[in-house]
């Protein structure tokens, strides 16, 4: 069995769920899938539009918003060329669907309030009239499912996690039976409801989430997650005219990528599978033929040490500096409780030895914030002058070189600084973990596309890595 999800860029038109629905059908004709949709690439955010204009008492633009869902939903419709029958069933339900997101509307403008358990429920919309689109192209083998009735999470409304257990058995009873009858599941993909019923969204990467979610619990071969793109690339292709589509991805790597800004997958997406060592392809809906990236536990061996290049923009730099920090117990605790209090999010921490100074990067519309946080925890430090000051730094960015072949393999640092140097690229602040697969490096934002460049060539890395 496969799961295949397939995002709003490929479900953003008539043309485009057609041709999902005949990749789904020659699929299917070869082993059983499960199939995961996001809802129609702008709808999501034609939603929230709405949800915004309703806590805000904007009654035109409401209006104005629910009838731009109601005409693409029927226009998409329409386009399937569905049998009368078929048709007036599908406008109804699209009718049903949007009377019902109205109402919900309709009780935030009343109150004037979007409570994150509200703006779910509104979200959620979206994919669950996508699935009615997409079942109804794929033809009567199909069957439109919402997710809420069997992925199981916790109340963290706008970003839930899934109770992956509880999951199992619910989506067993529900889609197992269909299976054995070779039927197609059509699932929403990005929701989910708490053990209560309430709904629920998984926040970013959600239908990524949700398919790798339904992959652990069926037990799937592979999950393949069907976008615009080839593959996770070498480098950005913007960026970098040579780069390639990489053959094959540890989930570790990925993870790191993702982290560092390659639009590859939200880390939590690949926990679930990673559980049950459950290969992710990425593939691209516009050119089926091609093979993408594979990510696993276990890859081959061919290619680079190094496999990409990830890089994060419009950062800033903190850093507490003080002779008094030496030796001094607590410094850095204090710190990042202080910073993890206003929830702001640190990428990136590098410590001298000498413990004269700590830096770290955050994103740059904290990065003002983080500061005057820090000023007034270290308020009696900076008085007696123990530390000296807390400063910052801005327009700065983070390059990742990233592979899990660089573990314990001598020169890889070496090689890296070569090429920014030969580049003449300035290093502000430099961190390895432990793991070896991870050198990160903070320079100026304006030096990112000549740093990429230098790295990618001194790795070699223009070289196809699927051969």
């Amino acid at each position: 069995m496969i799961v295949m999800k397939f995002g709003g860029s490929s479900v953003g038109d008539t043309r485009r769920i057609q041709r999902v629905a005949q990749l789904i059908n020659e699929l299917q004709a070869k082993e059983p899938v499960v199939v995961v949709v996001s809802a129609i690439g702008g709808v999501t955010d034609l939603l929230l539009t709405a949800a915004t204009a309703a806590a805000g008492k904007n009654q035109s633009k409401l209006t104005e918003s629910l009838k731009s869902l109601r005409g693409l939903h029927l226009q998409v419709a329409a386009g399937l060329k569905l049998t009368q029958s078929a048709q007036t069933e599908l406008n109804d339900l699209v009718d049903e669907r949007l009377a019902k997101a109205g109402q919900l509307l309709q009780s935030v403008y009343t109150l004037g309030e979007l409570t994150p358990r509200a703006l779910d429920a509104i979200l959620s919309y979206g994919e669950r009239l996508n699935i009615h689109l997409v079942a109804n192209a794929i033809g009567p083998k199909a069957r439109p499912l919402e997710a809420s009735n069997f992925i199981v999470t916790d109340d963290r409304f706008g970003a839930a996690q899934p109770q992956l257990e509880k999951s199992v058995r619910r989506t067993k009873l529900v889609i197992s039976p269909l299976i054995k009858r070779n039927f197609i599941p059509v699932v929403t993909g990005y929701i989910g409801a708490t053990a209560e019923g309430v709904i629920t969204t998984l926040g970013r990467g959600g239908s990524d989430y949700s398919a790798t979610i339904l992959g652990y619990c069926l037990g799937a071969r592979e999950v393949w997650i069907w976008t615009d793109v080839d593959g996770v690339m070498t480098a950005d292709p913007k960026v970098v005219r040579d780069a390639h589509t990489i053959a094959e991805l540890t989930y570790n790597e990925a993870a790191e990528l993702s982290y560092f800004g390659a639009k590859v997958l939200h880390p939590l997406t690949m926990v679930p599978v990673a559980l049950k060592n459950i290969p992710i392809r990425i593939k691209n809906t516009f050119k089926p033929e091609i093979e993408g990236t594979k990510i696993a536990k276990k890859i081959s061996e061919n290619g680079t040490s190094t496999k990409a290049i990830a890089t994060i923009g419009n950062l800033s730099l903190i850093t507490v500096q003080g002779k008094g920090m030496l030796g001094v117990p607590g410094v850095a605790a204090r710190m990042f409780d202080a910073i993890a209090a206003e929830e702001i999010n640190v990428m990136f921490i590098s410590q001298a030895s000498s413990e004269f100074n700590i830096s770290f990067v955050v994103q740059y519309g904290d990065g003002r914030h983080a500061v005057k946080v820090l000023k007034e925890i270290f308020r009696y430090e900076l008085d007696i002058r123990t530390i000296e000051t807390v400063k910052i730094e801005e327009n700065l960015a983070i390059i990742a070189v990233v592979g899990e072949g660089m573990r314990g393999h001598p020169g890889i640092a070496g090689q890296t600084f070569s090429a920014l140097g030969n580049a003449k690229v300035n290093i502000i602040a430099i961190a390895q973990g432990s793991s070896e697969r991870n050198i990160s490096l903070v320079i100026h934002q304006h030096e990112v596309p000549k740093a990429v460049k230098s790295i990618h060539n001194q790795f070699h890395l223009a070289k196809k890595q699927n051969g």
